[in-house]
């Protein structure tokens, strides 16, 4: 148990027997009120955001994960199958547990995942991911114009707007918070 005031970015906790990652939180002292912490939680389980507002004096569930790094295999059927890359341990993660995260993890890369009482539940992502143009139009000589885009689907299934002088084939640098193109590797 911790109390409210502690709460931060990335604390991981466990309100109304649900799991949440706490996205922002504010410290509020309104004039000659009590002060209060307001919270933007993110659930583990159904990826939707709330606010919740804690008193002071509150006491919440801060909860211990497990961390491991697990390789990509294969999907199957609506689960997604990992390896533990030190025990060689398989593990199926649901696919409405990661769907959001799923397209920027490309076969055989690699990931974070966090287990809570020995159950996966979540996959943090890096800041950005390195994937290959599948499939894009091709990129014809003297198209250096800044600002103009174009669809991609990239290996994961992903589509995203690039530069007109990416074409298939290629590497391309993406931003997992936002989903937007970032450089050419």
């Amino acid at each position: 148990m911790i109390s409210a005031t502690e709460i931060k970015k990335g604390t991981v906790l466990k309100v109304d027997s649900e799991l949440y990652v706490v996205i922002d939180s504010q410290h509020i002292t309104p004039g000659n009120w009590r002060g209060m912490v307001q919270a933007k939680l993110k659930s583990l389980k159904q990826g939707n955001v709330v606010q919740k507002r804690f008193r002071s004096t509150d006491k919440v569930d801060d909860v211990y994960l497990e961390h491991r790094l697990m390789e990509y295999l294969y999907q199957d059927g609506d689960n997604y199958c990992f390896m533990d890359t030190e025990t060689l341990e398989q593990v199926f993660i649901q696919k409405d547990a990661i769907a959001a995260e799923i397209p920027y993890i490309a076969l055989n890369s690699q990931a974070r995942i966090s287990f809570y009482d020995g159950k996966p539940v979540s996959v943090e992502l890096p800041a950005s991911v390195i994937l290959r143009v599948e499939k894009t139009d091709p990129g014809v000589k003297g198209d250096t114009v800044t600002n103009v885009f174009k669809p991609a689907t990239l290996e994961t299934g992903l589509v995203v707007k690039v530069p007109l002088f990416i074409n298939q084939g290629e590497r391309v640098k993406v931003d997992t918070r936002t989903g937007e193109f970032t450089s050419r590797e």
